[in-house]
C-alpha cells in the first residue's frame, strides 16, 4: 500500500526551469514578458516552471508581487507542465504564513523552499523549520539546499529525516557537492527525489540516481537543457554527453557574476527581456557581458 507521501508525491522529473523575473524600466514586473516566457518554456519541452526563487530575485518582490507572479505563471502554464513556488523565508513563522497564503491559489503544483537564510540553524533548528512549513501546507514540499546563499547546509541525514513528514517530497541539492548529493541519494526513500540545483553537475546527479535538474541556463536554451536531462534519464548517454559538452560554457558563464545577473543579459541579448533588475542586484561588467555575448552566438541564440 503506498504511503500518505508516495500518494502526493510529485509524479514529474526532468528539467525544470527557475524562471527570472522581468522588470521593466520603471520596476514594476513585465507581465508580459514573463507570459511570453513561460509559453516559450513549455514549446520547448521544459517538464516543470519554478517562480520565485533565488533566479526569479524573490527577496526583492513585494508580497503582492510575489502572489501575482506565482499567479501569472500558473495561469499562463495552463496546466500544461507542473509548477512550483518559492517560498523562503528566515523567519519560521513568516514562512509558516506565507505558505498558508499558497495554499489558497488554484492549479499550483507544490513550494520550494530553501534554508533559513543568515540565521545559519544547526540540523534541529532547520528540521523544525521546514517541519513547521510542511506541516501548515496540504501541498508537496521541495526542500532547496543552497548553502552558498544561505549560511546554512542541510545534510543528508536530516534531508532523510524530514522526508518521513507526509509531504516533503524532493530536495533541490545546490551545495555543488557531489559527495554529499550521492550520500542523499542512497540514503533516501523511494518518494524523496532529488534534483541537481547546479546546471554543470547535472548529468552526475542524474548518473548516480537523481531525478534532474532544476536549471538556470534553461531560461536560455530550454529545449537544449530538456532534451539533455531527458536523454541522461532515459540512459542515452551518448546525446546526454554531447548536449553538455555544447552547453557547458554557457552553463558555467551564468556565473561569471552573481546569478541572475548573466541569465538576464543573455535574455535581453536574445530579445526576450529587458534588462532591470531590483537593487542590490545590478548589470553585469562589460567584460562578462561580451564573453555571454560571444557564448550566445556561438550556439546561435542572437537574433
Amino acid at each position: 500500500m503506498p504511503t500518505h507521501a508516495q500518494k502526493i508525491g510529485m509524479d514529474f522529473s526532468g528539467c525544470g526551469t527557475a524562471l527570472v523575473t522581468p522588470f521593466r524600466a520603471d520596476g514594476s514586473v513585465d507581465e508580459a514578458a514573463l507570459t511570453a516566457l513561460v509559453e516559450w518554456q513549455i514549446e520547448s519541452g521544459v517538464h516543470f516552471l519554478i517562480p520565485c526563487g533565488t533566479t526569479g530575485e524573490a527577496p526583492t518582490l513585494s508580497e503582492q508581487e510575489w502572489l501575482r507572479v506565482i499567479e501569472l505563471v500558473i495561469e499562463a502554464a495552463a496546466g500544461r507542465v507542473p509548477v512550483l513556488a518559492g517560498c523562503t523565508h528566515n523567519s519560521t513563522q513568516e514562512a509558516v504564513r506565507r505558505v498558508q497564503l499558497l495554499n489558497r491559489i488554484h492549479g499550483l503544483s507544490g513550494v520550494l523552499t530553501a534554508n533559513p537564510y543568515y540565521n545559519k540553524p544547526m540540523q534541529q533548528g532547520q528540521y523544525l523549520h521546514f517541519r513547521a512549513i510542511a506541516e501548515a501546507t496540504h501541498l508537496p514540499v521541495m526542500l532547496y539546499n543552497i548553502p552558498g546563499r544561505t549560511g546554512a547546509n542541510l545534510l543528508p541525514e536530516t534531508a532523510v529525516r524530514l522526508a518521513e513528514l507526509g509531504n516533503i517530497v524532493a530536495v533541490k541539492e545546490s551545495s555543488g557537492n557531489l559527495q554529499q548529493i550521492t550520500e542523499l541519494i542512497h540514503l533516501a526513500p523511494p518518494h524523496l527525489r532529488v534534483f541537481s540545483g547546479d546546471d554543470n553537475i547535472a548529468l552526475a546527479v542524474v548518473a548516480v540516481g537523481g531525478a534532474g535538474v532544476i536549471s538556470v541556463a534553461s531560461n536560455a536554451i530550454p529545449a537544449q537543457m530538456a532534451q539533455m536531462v531527458s536523454a541522461a534519464l532515459s540512459g542515452d548517454w551518448a546525446t546526454a554527453r554531447a548536449l553538455h559538452r555544447r552547453c557547458y560554457a554557457l552553463m558555467t558563464g551564468n556565473f561569471l557574476e552573481t546569478n541572475p545577473g548573466p541569465i538576464k543579459c543573455v535574455l535581453t541579448l536574445m530579445g526576450r527581456i529587458e534588462e532591470n533588475y531590483r537593487l542590490p542586484m545590478v548589470p553585469v561588467q562589460p567584460a562578462t557581458r561580451e564573453r555571454l555575448r560571444m557564448l550566445a552566438e556561438e550556439l546561435g541564440l542572437l537574433p
